[in-house]
């Protein structure tokens, strides 16, 4: 695939200001399920980048940071993995495989950004003793654009230096280490929400997980609610989450008021 001038610059544009939400702004437009159908759209297949964004973020739902330690970055993995998809047309399974090594390397370049921003924490804090608001906005602002710049950089060095080459690698990929990528990739969803669950579930939460999955694997056996299965589940899901929630509030507030909940037995 031939890319122009323009669609470099609006990838190396969303790739800046990606990587600078990951840690500011809303800190949500930078989820690969955002930035895979806007790069999708940017190299005209919207549809495909939708695919490779959602498959990405399923697999990144249960990353995050502890400390020091950094997981594959979600920014430059998931807009590679939907350069990919799009440019080279791989099948989103085995794209999301090929982006894993640019994560990692955008796991080293947030190292970098913190190594780089180490010397300017003494700045930071000479202009908060001064109370100088504006000197703490210029230098935020310095920083969040080196980082910016710092992805961007490594984004669109790959996306534009790496189309002839990468056309080259998936011509000279043989069939079984394709299927191998491919296998990898969808498993990969699955280990997210292993992840995830790993972290969040406790004995309380079983019996929710247990009832989502007996209820989808109904829902996914009847052929009219198939198709609209997740956001029947996901309406489900809403439902005894909000139910719950009101329950906690109402127990809280009687509690907090010094009530005695077994009156109203």
């Amino acid at each position: 695939m031939d890319v122009n001038f323009l669609q470099i610059a609006l990838v190396f544009l969303v790739t800046f200001v990606a990587a600078i939400d990951q840690f500011d702004f809303t800190e949500s437009l930078y989820q690969p399920i955002v930035t895979g159908p806007i790069i999708g759209a940017i190299l005209g297949d919207v549809q495909t980048g939708l695919v490779v964004g959602g498959t990405y973020q399923l697999m990144t739902i249960g990353n995050m940071p502890i400390g020091g330690a950094q997981p594959p970055n979600a920014v430059i993995g998931g807009i590679m993995a939907a350069v990919f998809a799009c440019t080279l047309e791989m099948d989103p399974n085995v794209a999301v495989a090929t982006a894993i090594p640019f994560a990692l390397l955008g796991q080293y370049g947030v190292t970098l950004f913190f190594t780089l921003r180490a010397p300017m924490m003494e700045s930071f804090r000479a202009a908060a003793v001064k109370a100088d608001t504006k000197a703490i906005t210029k230098l935020t602002v310095v920083s969040e654009i080196i980082l910016g710049l710092i992805f961007a950089a490594i984004v669109t060095l790959f996306f534009v230096g790496g189309l002839t080459a990468g056309q080259a690698v998936v011509d000279a990929i043989p069939a079984w280490l394709n299927a191998g990528l491919s296998a990898a990739g969808g498993m990969m969803k699955f280990v997210g929400f292993a992840i995830l669950l790993k972290i969040m579930m406790s004995r309380d939460m079983w019996a929710f997980f247990l009832l989502g999955f007996g209820l989808t694997t109904i829902v996914h056996g009847i052929p009219a609610l198939a198709k609209p299965e997740l956001l029947i589940m996901a309406i489900i899901g809403f439902g005894i989450a909000f139910w719950d929630f009101q329950q906690q509030t109402q127990l809280k507030g009687a509690s907090f008021d010094g009530g005695d909940m077994s009156d109203g037995i």
